[in-house]
């Protein structure tokens, strides 16, 4: 995105990869976190206590269900981002007997406005991915609204780690579909048998760079890891072993 091979960029040839592609939310960019603050910021400022929603622990388990399962029928290609914003918090207030579609749309227009601001990043983070650095280009491929996932990379700091950030809507296709991986390929010039995709998702993430004839390394920070995986991450400074 905005480091190249003007930077000064050095690869050891004795090394197997030189790309890295890795997924953002969940991985590089701690969702729960971000994503929760705004929900409590929300809960408040709505005033949802006087609404019938009892406190922001039950919203926010019940927001993170709903949006989990919208996210889903997403990423098949069931339901359009139109959709999904207009129907999470709808259906999540709906669950309290909360019928208000002018409430609904207003949280959802400041969840976007106001999460992707958030700047926490997974534990390491931003340390691996300085030392990584010198020695691998860096990328990002995510499913998510390329706006708003512009807007976190830019936010929390990683622009200055990244090359290239590949959204969805920019490939015309969403993870584990081969042609997002495609189009990673074309657009930084790298070869698949060069590549690591490191991502927190067996479904899009691990299976889809499988297909793809990528190796892969599987974050599961807190266990089940695929055992299919080239390699199984339980912290994302297990990368050093494999990379440094």
């Amino acid at each position: 995105m905005v480091r190249g091979a003007e930077h000064g960029l050095e690869h050891d040839p004795m090394k197997k990869y030189a790309h890295l592609f890795f997924d953002l939310d969940h991985t590089l960019w701690d969702f729960e976190t971000n994503s929760r603050a705004t929900l409590r910021e929300l809960h408040a400022a709505e005033r949802l206590l006087e609404r019938g929603v009892p406190d922001a622990a039950e919203f926010i388990d019940a927001y993170e269900e709903v949006n989990q399962g919208l996210w889903r029928r997403y990423e098949s290609g069931h339901i359009d981002r139109h959709v999904l914003r207009v129907l999470r918090f709808r259906n999540t207030l709906l669950r309290f007997g909360v019928k208000d579609d002018a409430l609904a749309d207003r949280m959802g227009r400041e969840y976007l406005a106001l999460t992707p601001k958030r700047t926490t990043l997974m534990q390491g983070a931003r340390e691996l991915l300085t030392d990584l650095g010198g020695q691998y280009r860096i990328h990002i491929i995510t499913n998510g609204f390329h706006e708003v996932q512009e807007e976190k990379v830019a936010c929390s700091g990683l622009a200055e780690h990244i090359d290239l950030l590949l959204s969805s809507e920019m490939a015309g296709a969403k993870k584990p579909d081969p042609r997002i991986f495609r189009a990673a390929l074309q657009r930084t010039k790298a070869r698949a048998d060069e590549s690591l995709m490191i991502g927190d998702s067996v479904a899009a993430d691990i299976a889809g760079a499988r297909a793809a004839g990528w190796d892969q390394a599987h974050f599961a920070p807190n266990g089940g890891g695929d055992d299919q995986a080239t390699y199984v991450l339980q912290r994302l400074d297990d990368l050093r072993g494999i990379l440094l």
